[in-house]
This record gives C-alpha cells, sequence and structure tokens, in this order.
C-alpha cells in the first residue's frame, strides 16, 4: 500500500513497539503501512468521526488485519487507557487542537514511551505548549508534501523536567532542526518570512493594536532572517 510523504516520515519516527493508538486515524493508512512494515504488533485506529472510522475499518479488512488494528470512535485520547498503547501519533490536525488534546489526556500520553505529533497549523503554538509543560522533544522532522511543509515532533513526558528560558524563536522554528542544519530547513525559513512578510503588507490600520502588531510581525521577520543566516 502506497502512503503520503507525510505519512511515511511521521512512521519513520514511530518506534518498534507493542502497540501504536492513531488518534485522528481518517482511513486507517497509517496503522496498516505500520502493522505490514513490522513497527508495531498491533494498533488503535482512532477517530471522532463516524465516516472515517467506517473507511478505516473497510481498509482494515481488505487487509484482513480485523485481529490486529482495533477501530474506536471518540473524542481524542478518550479511547485509549493509560499504558494501554507504547506509543501514540496525534497527526493531521492544528496545533491548537493537539494542545487540547494532550492536555486533557495527559495521564495517557505521559504513560507512553513516546508520541509523535503532526500539527498541519500553529506548529509555534504546540511547541511551546510542549517546552512548558515538562515534554522532552526526543527528535524533529520536517518534509514537503504536495508543496505543503510539515514539521513532525516526537516528545516524551519528563518526569524530571525543570522549566527553563527559551528564546521564544524556537517556538517558531524548530532548535532541533537547526541544530541539525535539516536539508529543508532555509527554504521553511524562506516560506516563514513571506508569509509574515504578506501579515505585515495586510495590516493597514494604524491604531495602536495595528501598529503593535506589526512591530511584533516586523520583529519575527528579522529574527527568522538571522535564524537562516545561521544555517
Amino acid at each position: 500500500m502506497e502512503i503520503s510523504n507525510r505519512l511515511k516520515k511521521i512512521a519513520s519516527m514511530t518506534e518498534k513497539c507493542r502497540c501504536i493508538a492513531d488518534i485522528g486515524t481518517d482511513h486507517g493508512y497509517l496503522p496498516i503501512y505500520l502493522i505490514k512494515n513490522k513497527v508495531c504488533d498491533k494498533a488503535i485506529a482512532s477517530d471522532i468521526n463516524k465516516g472515517p472510522i467506517n473507511k478505516a475499518r473497510l481498509n482494515i479488512s481488505i487487509n484482513k488485519m480485523d485481529n490486529i488494528i482495533e477501530c474506536r470512535l471518540g473524542s481524542g485520547l478518550s479511547t485509549i487507557k493509560p499504558f494501554e498503547c507504547d506509543g501514540i501519533i496525534i497527526a493531521g490536525m492544528g496545533g491548537n487542537l493537539i494542545r487540547d488534546i494532550i492536555a486533557e489526556g495527559e495521564n495517557i500520553v505521559s504513560a507512553a514511551d513516546f508520541t509523535v505529533l503532526q500539527p498541519v497549523q500553529n506548529p509555534e503554538v504546540l511547541r511551546e505548549f510542549i517546552y512548558k509543560k515538562g515534554y522532552t522533544i526526543l527528535d524533529e522532522e520536517l518534509c514537503i508534501d504536495e508543496n505543503i511543509f510539515y514539521e513532525i515532533i516526537k516528545i516524551k513526558w519528563d518526569k524530571t523536567f525543570k522549566k527553563e528560558k527559551i528564546d521564544p524563536i524556537y517556538y517558531e522554528i524548530s532548535k532541533t532542526l537547526m541544530d541539525k542544519k535539516h536539508p529543508l530547513m532555509a527554504q521553511y525559513i524562506d516560506y516563514k518570512i513571506n508569509k509574515y512578510k504578506q501579515i505585515f503588507n495586510h495590516i493597514k490600520e494604524e491604531s495602536d493594536w495595528a501598529v503593535k502588531r506589526k512591530n511584533q510581525v516586523s520583529d519575527k521577520i528579522r529574527r527568522l532572517e538571522e535564524m537562516k543566516a545561521w544555517l
């Protein structure tokens, strides 16, 4: 079964384990792929909507994995219990929603060996939450799929967490990927700079809020340009 570059990158960050939970499974492609490639022995495919779950069940049945992949209907991490799965995948949602899912299911995430996250928007919101709430970033990746950038963040609960001051620019741009000198980073930073330039140019008001917002955006552009120069 062929899957997208985005899903392949998520799969590459998934450790070999007994059981994986795919939250927001959609068609169930990822757990099927992980089982086929012997990354995990069994999986839970979970989604809040009946439509995706029904599609996942059909694909699982076609691949004769009904006894290995269990489909569950429910919101976020409410469908699994602590220690039921070694790993968790939460992908294909906005960073704000992923943040909220983790916050509501902290007992589930803290019991897992690893959790792989893939926000489709607002990765900076999610990364700020991760840094502030006691999670260690184990690894990060970046890929392009159908001309869209996707950031993938692998985390683990840290019992010995001590809050440290971190430059907020690293919410916006991954320190892990910068340290790796990831081959896509320069291109990704350019994409971010262009996005903020568009935001800056669309602020036409002269109110106090507008001036403050333009200053914030201008500062982000400057910092991103500095980051690119370090590569």
